[in-house]
């Protein structure tokens, strides 16, 4: 049997009692592929959600397990690849979050969880340009003293 929970359900466990696969499907041209359904079913017991990449190709499933699922197999499945795997976490740590990260093809893999790239540049610019205009300043306060001599 393959059914859903509504997300606002499975965010209510408790950390120990949740466990998340996610990732990316990647198409040919290295980018994210939209709207491909992956399911993702611990096999042991027979429960399992079909989700939906987004506009980046990531998908989230997230599952209602405790301890006693540990080493349970995993087919995480999308567009006809399959990936057999075992549900792993730490059963004694009862606050980190359980997850795993599962991806199809290559080139479009990121971290959910850190900011995309173009911000560091974008930061990184900013950064630059005021240091540059701090440095014009400090530069052109110096020439003023200097000619005041």
């Amino acid at each position: 049997m393959v059914g859903s929970l509504p997300s606002v359900v499975s965010a209510t466990h408790e950390a120990d009692h949740r466990f998340t696969v996610e990732g990316f499907v990647c198409g040919a041209e290295r980018k994210g592929s939209p709207d491909v359904d992956v399911l993702v079913k611990d096999t042991r017991i027979s429960y399992g959600q079909i989700v939906k990449t987004d506009a980046d190709g990531y998908y989230k499933a997230t599952f209602h397990l405790h301890n006693d699922n540990l080493g349970d197999p995993l087919l995480v499945e999308a567009r006809g690849e399959q990936q057999q795997l075992k549900i792993s976490f730490d059963a004694k740590d009862l606050e980190a979050e359980r997850k795993i990260q599962v991806n199809f093809g290559a080139g479009c893999m990121r971290d959910r969880d850190r900011a995309p790239q173009w911000v560091y540049l974008g930061l990184g610019t900013v950064v630059a340009a005021v240091g540059g205009f701090a440095g014009f300043k400090v530069i052109r306060s110096w020439r003023k003293r200097e000619q005041k001599r």
